[in-house]
């Protein structure tokens, strides 16, 4: 029986990573995507680089610049916290082709114009004309992506991103907190300069207006001055996007899945929107693989995609939430007030409590497929953990409850001993066995 012919819409990180995955597994599929119709820089971390590196993204990964210094102003404070590389998009979404074309995966750089879906398949029409047909479908489309379906969705918010030219200089980025939202900037070597406001969605001026109120902004901030000089007091090309916060409720079906910002979309103020997309679309061959190839287990992998895709939006959304806490100046102004209180009064990490460790069926990757397997759930882990660098956690868990922790760790070697003994002991189990 041959393979089903999978369509990826989308080529960003997301959609290239799954199409890599998918391509390694041995599908044939073919991949959609429009280029992206504004400039754009984005700062992300070191974790960034390590998931493109494990999607085997490699020219995308060689677009990282160094890592530069980031300055942040927050709550009347200066800070320099870290280092983030500054990845250009334009370099980035060419190299993310590349990698895809070096795979031998079937690129199309297109508009999709409409997508019909039924239970026998999917039909993509595009601009042109051409239509398209596959018996599965990934959406990664990002925010692009229809928003069709049930999803939680945080305060409205919008970024304006402003961009100019100016002389070479060294590179550097800055965050930097306002009375009613906040600003990220950047200066890249050859002297390309962005900026980017983050707020509510209501209450902008006129469209034709934004570039010279941006201007205006840019000229009330001593940083801004700085770190850009006179050219950033000057209107600039702008492009305006949303960056409310998304989760859709339903991210899969019998023959679709959605992954990246298409599943799930995050406040900017984490930086790691890429790493959340990577996140995602990592899992995503496994599940799709599952689908086809394991009906029989179809709902344990989606129920696997949509719980991971929850729960790490949920820690995003915790992380921005208590990041907006820390900005007291202007607590009570409508936009700190919105997002230092969503999504909800859940403390980040809860606690640990042995006592509230306890064993659960629940869908796990095994390989290349979905399975359901016995883990560990845990004040901090609420989905479950299966295992620690290959050692089950569930059978020293009911070794611990029956009396028997001992035995169980003498069986184990002294490095995954170790292992497990810190892991217990991170659960507030003190004594932890030492056994010889």
């Amino acid at each position: 029986m041959s393979a089903p012919r999978i369509l990826v819409l989308g080529a960003g990180p997301a959609g290239a990573a799954v199409a890599l995955g998918l391509r390694r597994l041995g599908y044939p599929l073919r991949v959609v995507s429009d280029w992206r119709r504004f400039v754009a820089l984005e700062g992300v971390s070191q974790r960034v680089l390590d998931g493109l590196r494990q999607a085997g993204l490699h020219r995308a990964l060689a677009c990282a610049t160094l890592a530069s210094p980031r300055r942040v102003q927050w709550n009347g404070e200066e800070q320099r916290l870290n280092q983030e590389f500054l990845i250009d998009r334009a370099a980035f979404d060419a190299a993310l082709r590349e990698d895809l074309r070096e795979a031998g995966v079937e690129l199309l750089a297109a508009r999709v114009r409409a997508v019909e879906s039924g239970a026998d398949g999917h039909r993509v029409q595009l601009e042109s004309g051409e239509t398209l047909h596959g018996e599965f479908l990934v959406e990664a489309r990002g925010r692009q992506a229809p928003l069709a379906g049930k999803r939680q969705r945080g305060p409205e918010t919008l970024s304006l991103l402003s961009q100019w030219q100016q002389a070479s200089g060294p590179a550097a980025s800055a965050v930097q907190s306002l009375a009613d939202g906040w600003a990220w900037m950047a200066r890249l070597a050859d002297g390309r300069c962005y900026w980017q406001i983050t707020r509510d969605a209501a209450g902008l001026p006129l469209r034709a207006q934004l570039p010279a109120w941006c201007a205006q902004r840019r000229g009330e901030s001593a940083l801004v001055r700085e770190l850009f000089g006179a050219a950033a007091l000057q209107p600039a090309a702008l492009h305006a996007r949303s960056s409310t916060a998304i989760l859709f409720d339903e991210a899969s079906g019998a023959n679709w899945l959605r992954v990246g910002d298409a599943a799930m979309a995050v406040d900017p103020l984490s930086g790691n929107g890429i790493f959340q997309s990577l996140s995602s679309a990592l899992q995503a061959p496994a599940v799709i693989n599952t689908l086809l190839r394991h009906p029989e287990r179809a709902a344990l992998a989606r129920r696997f995609h949509q719980q991971r895709v929850a729960q790490l939006f949920l820690r995003f959304a915790r992380t921005g939430r208590d990041f907006y806490a820390l900005e007291r100046r202007w607590a009570e102004q409508p936009f700190w007030q919105a997002r230092s209180r969503w999504p909800d009064a859940e403390p980040m990490h809860a606690p640990a409590d042995v006592s509230q460790v306890r064993i659960v069926s629940a869908p796990v990757l095994r390989g290349d497929s979905i399975e359901e397997a016995e883990v560990v759930v845990t004040a901090d882990q609420p989905l479950g953990i299966w295992h620690l660098q290959g050692v089950e956690l569930a059978p020293v868990v009911r070794a611990l409850q029956a009396g028997e922790l001992a035995q169980a760790l003498a069986r184990l070697q002294p490095e995954p001993r170790r292992l497990v003994q810190r892991w217990l002991l991170a659960q507030g189990y003190g004594p932890a066995g030492r056994p010889g």
